[in-house]
C-alpha cells in the first residue's frame, strides 16, 4: 500500500469531470463503476443466459468484470481483493474441517484488521472510497461458506438447525468457482452478501426453479423480468442521493464534533438535531446499497418467489429494508431491515451457534468487522444494551396492550418515537468515530437514555409482571391486533 494513503489510489481517467461534477474523483468512479455494473449485468442476465452459455464460462464473467472494477476503483490496492481470499483458501483446502472454519474467521479478520487499522493511523479522517468495503463483504464470503463447509462435511442433518442445513456444502468449491463467488461484481462494491449456495444456484440457473417452487404449485418454471424492480431500486437510490446532497449541508453531522454548538443546545434540540442529521446522512448508504440491489437484480439474482397478488419479489438478497428501518416500531425491527445481510451473517455465524451471551458476542463480531474506531464500539455497546431492554419491556409490557385496537395504536406509536430518538442517540458514535466528541455530547444529553435502559432492564422485572395472553375471544380486539402487528419484537 502506498506511503501517502490519503491519496487516492484509483483510475483518474474521468478526474477532469470532478470540476463540472462537484464529486471527488473517488465519488465519481464509485458511480461510474455502479453504472457500469447496471449495463453489464443485463448482459449478465441476457447473452449469458445459463440457457446460452457455459457455466464455466458465466463464472469467468462475473470474476473478469469484478476484478477490472476492483482495479478501476482502488488500483494496486486492489491486489488486497484476491490476497484475502486466497489466503483462506488455502485454508479451506489444506486444513481439517472441524477446525478450518474457525482459522478461516480468524485469519480473515485479523487481515481485514490490518486494513482497517492502517486506514485509521495514517489517515485517521479520510472520507474517500476505501478497499475496506468491498474487503469486509468478501469477508463475510468467505467466513460463511467456511463454516457452511464445516457444517456440509462434518455434521448430520439432525445437528444442524435449518438455516445450516439450508446453507451447508458438501463439497470444497474449485479454484474458479471459489474466486468467481468472492469477486462477483454485482455485490463487490457494496454488497449485497450473497452465500455460496445461492451463487451456485444463479449461475447454473436454478434460483427460479427454487424460488417458485417454494411459492407456486406449478409444472412450469418462469422466468419474471427484473426490470420493475431495478427501475424502481435505480430511482430510490438516485432520490436518495439527491436528498444527502442537497440537505446535508445544512445539518452536517460534523457540528455536533463543535463544543460550542453543544454547549448553547438544549437536550431536545440536540434530540432533534441528531434525529435530522443522521437520517440525512443514512441516504448515503441507501443510495449505494439501494443501486447495489439493483443491480444484483439485474443480473438475476435475489428472486424470491411471488406474493400474494402474484407479482415477483426481489428482495432474497438485499442490503436494507428503507420503509422498514424508518418507520419500525420497535429497535430490533429496525436493526434487523438495516445491512440485511449483514444481520443474517452474523446469525450464521456467531448468534445460532453459541448458546451463552450471544446477543453481546453478536454485537462484538460486528464491531471488530467494521474497524476499531472508538465510535463503532459506543454503538454497538449501546445496541447491546438496548436490545437487553426493549426485550424487557416486550415481556412486561407489551401484551398489556392488546385487548384493543386503539391501545395496541398507542403502544406502536409510543415505541416507534422512542425507537427514533434511541436510534439518533445510539448511532451518531458510528459516524463521528471519535471517542472525545461522543463522550461529551452524551454528558450534555446526562446519559438519560442509557440510565433509563438499565433501570428498564433491572427494575421493570420486579414491579410489572409478565402479562400472558389472554385467550382470544370475538368480544376482545386481540385476534385484530395481533393481526395488524405481525411479528413484533420490541
Amino acid at each position: 500500500m502506498s506511503a501517502k494513503p490519503s491519496v487516492y489510489q484509483g483510475s483518474q481517467i474521468f478526474a477532469g469531470l470532478t470540476e463540472y461534477t462537484g464529486l471527488r474523483t473517488d465519488q465519481l468512479n464509485f458511480i461510474i463503476s455502479q453504472f457500469g455494473a447496471l449495463i453489464l449485468s443485463t448482459l449478465y442476465r441476457t447473452a449469458l443466459h445459463p440457457s446460452k452459455t457455459r457455466t464455466e464460462i458465466r463464472h469467468v464473467f462475473g470474476l473478469g468484470v469484478g476484478i477490472i472494477m476492483g482495479y478501476f476503483c482502488f488500483g494496486y490496492q486492489a491486489i488486497h481483493l484476491a490476497g484475502l481470499p486466497a489466503i483462506c483458501y488455502m485454508i479451506m483446502t489444506t486444513q481439517n474441517p472441524r477446525v478450518m472454519h474457525g482459522m478461516v474467521l480468524t485469519v480473515a479478520l485479523i487481515y481485514l484488521s490490518f486494513i482497517h487499522l492502517y486506514r485509521q493511523l495514517f489517515d485517521y479522517s479520510s472520507i474517500g472510497l476505501d478497499i475496506s468495503g468491498p474487503l469486509m463483504v468478501i469477508t463475510q464470503k468467505v467466513t460463511s461458506l467456511a463454516f457452511s463447509l464445516h457444517d456440509g462435511l462434518t455434521k448430520k442433518e439432525e445437528e444442524m438447525t435449518h438455516t445450516q442445513k439450508y446453507y451447508a456444502v458438501h463439497k470444497t468449491p474449485n479454484f474458479l468457482e471459489y474466486f468467481s463467488y468472492s469477486l462477483l461484481f454485482p455485490s463487490l462494491m457494496a454488497g449485497p452478501v450473497i452465500f455460496y449456495n445461492d451463487y451456485i444456484d444463479f449461475v447454473e440457473g436454478n434460483n427460479y426453479v427454487k424460488a417458485q417452487s417454494d411459492t407456486r404449485n406449478s409444472q412450469v418454471i418462469y422466468e419474471p423480468s427484473p426490470v420493475k424492480a431495478v427501475v424502481k431500486k435505480v430511482v430510490t437510490a438516485l432520490f436518495c442521493a439527491y436528498i444527502f446532497v442537497k440537505f446535508l449541508p445544512r445539518f452536517p453531522i460534523g457540528r455536533v464534533k463543535d463544543g460550542n454548538f453543544v454547549e448553547n443546545s438544549t437536550v431536545g434540540h440536540l434530540f432533534w438535531y441528531l434525529t435530522v442529521s443522521l437520517l440525512l446522512v443514512r441516504c448515503k448508504y441507501y443510495f449505494a446499497w439501494t443501486m447495489a440491489d439493483g443491480i444484483c437484480n439485474n443480473s438475476g439474482i435475489g428472486f424470491s418467489g411471488y406474493n400474494e397478488n402474484g407479482a415477483s419479489k426481489w428482495d432474497k438478497h438485499s442490503n436494507v429494508d428503507i420503509f422498514q428501518f424508518e418507520f419500525g416500531t420497535s429497535l430490533k425491527q429496525s436493526i434487523e431491515a438495516w445491512n440485511k445481510g449483514t444481520n443474517i451473517w452474523l446469525r450464521m455465524m456467531v448468534y445460532e451457534r453459541t448458546t451463552k451471551y450471544s446477543t453481546l458476542l453478536t454485537y462484538i463480531l460486528s464491531a471488530i468487522w467494521h474497524g476499531f474506531y472508538p465510535g463503532y464500539y459506543l454503538t454497538f455497546l449501546s445496541g447491546a444494551l438496548f436490545t437487553f431492554a426493549s426485550r424487557t419491556v416486550r415481556r412486561h409490557v407489551r401484551n398489556y396492550f392488546l385487548g384493543n385496537t386503539e391501545s395496541k395504536l398507542l403502544y406502536d406509536v409510543m415505541t416507534f418515537a422512542v425507537t427514533r430518538f434511541v436510534l439518533g442517540y445510539i448511532t451518531f458514535p458510528f459516524v463521528i468515530l471519535e471517542f472525545s466528541s461522543s463522550i461529551m455530547l452524551y454528558n450534555k444529553m446526562y446519559w438519560c437514555l442509557h440510565f433509563g435502559a438499565v433501570i428498564v432492564y433491572l427494575f421493570l422485572p420486579k414491579f410489572v409482571p409478565k402479562s400472558e395472553i389472554r385467550e382470544l375471544s370475538s368480544k376482545s380486539g386481540i385476534a385484530l391486533a395481533l393481526k395488524q402487528a405481525g411479528p413484533y419484537s420490541k
